[in-house]
Parts: C-alpha cells; sequence; structure tokens
C-alpha cells in the first residue's frame, strides 16, 4: 500500500484572488489560485503520490511572507523554502525562476541558456506551465522573446498584475 503523504493546507485572501498552498515538511509544494483547484490536485498527486490535506494556519510561514509581497515587500517569497517533485529538468528550469529577482523579467530562451539548455525554449516554456508552485518560484517573471505578455497558468491578467506589482510594465 502507498505511502499516504499529510501536507498542510491554507487558502489565502490576495489581491489576485485567493490563493491555495500546501506545504509537506516545512517545505511549499504547492501554490495555485482557487480557480484551478483541481490542476492543484491533479499536480500534488502526480508528484507526491496519495495525500491528504490538513488545514494549518501560516504553514511554514509561507502566508506571512505572501502577505509581505502583497505588501509591498518584493524579496519575502525569496526565504519561502520549496519542494516541486519534478522531472531533472524541469527542477533545473524551475530553479532558474528563482534567480529572476522581483522587477527583473527574461525570455524564456534566457532561461533555456542559463540552465545549459540554449535551444530548448519551448520546453523550458512547457517546464513553466506546469511550476506547481506560482509567485514563489516566479514563472510570471518569463516573457516572451519580443518582450510580450505570453502564457501563464494562472491567466494573463494575474501574470500582468503581478509584473506591474513588482514595477514592470508591458506594452
Amino acid at each position: 500500500m502507498a505511502h499516504v503523504r499529510s501536507l498542510r493546507y491554507q487558502e489565502v485572501r490576495s489581491p489576485i484572488g485567493k490563493i491555495l498552498l500546501a506545504v509537506l515538511d516545512d517545505h511549499l509544494v504547492a501554490l495555485d489560485f482557487e480557480d484551478y483547484t483541481d490542476r492543484l490536485h491533479r499536480l500534488l498527486e502526480r508528484r507526491l503520490g496519495p495525500f491528504t490535506l490538513a488545514s494549518g494556519r501560516n504553514p511554514a510561514g509561507v502566508s506571512a511572507a505572501l502577505h509581505d509581497y502583497f505588501d509591498g515587500d518584493l524579496s519575502a517569497l525569496e526565504r519561502v523554502p520549496t519542494a516541486s517533485h519534478g522531472s531533472p529538468f524541469q527542477e533545473r528550469a524551475w530553479q532558474a525562476l528563482r534567480t529572476i529577482r522581483p522587477g527583473s523579467i527574461a525570455t524564456y530562451a534566457e532561461q533555456a541558456a542559463k540552465i545549459g539548455a540554449p535551444r530548448a525554449a519551448r520546453a523550458v516554456g512547457h517546464a513553466n506551465a506546469l511550476n506547481p508552485i506560482a509567485i514563489v518560484v516566479p514563472c510570471h517573471r518569463v516573457i516572451g522573446k519580443s518582450l510580450s505578455l505570453t502564457g501563464y497558468a494562472g491567466g494573463l491578467d494575474r501574470k500582468r498584475w503581478l509584473l506591474e506589482h513588482e514595477g514592470i510594465t508591458l506594452g
């Protein structure tokens, strides 16, 4: 019988809608938006196997860091420990995302080059689309090569809001 993992779970209100987060062993393993609850559960099960959710208050300090971020401390999320449980390629792509500082952007090609796979911009885009930890692993900071606002699993309106919150306005 498979081991069932117990995750601490919380819903957090934010300026871009209710955020759902899950923590395992003091590491954030999922962060998504309430309109994507099914996706959050599918990704968790794919990465972790069977799990249960137990309501928690500020698990691993993530809720407090989110509130600080939305209140203007743009570096608050950098101290949140994460565990994505992706493939080796996904892990490299997601680790590269965490090096993009608030107020900065990168293209998919730049992210691919950063992980040593300069021809893998499309694969990087696919990995970013499967990022289970939105905002904290900041795939919203990656844009198209023509500096265009492209794909974001949480919706382009949220991506635009997050970038503007960090001081970036795209045409």
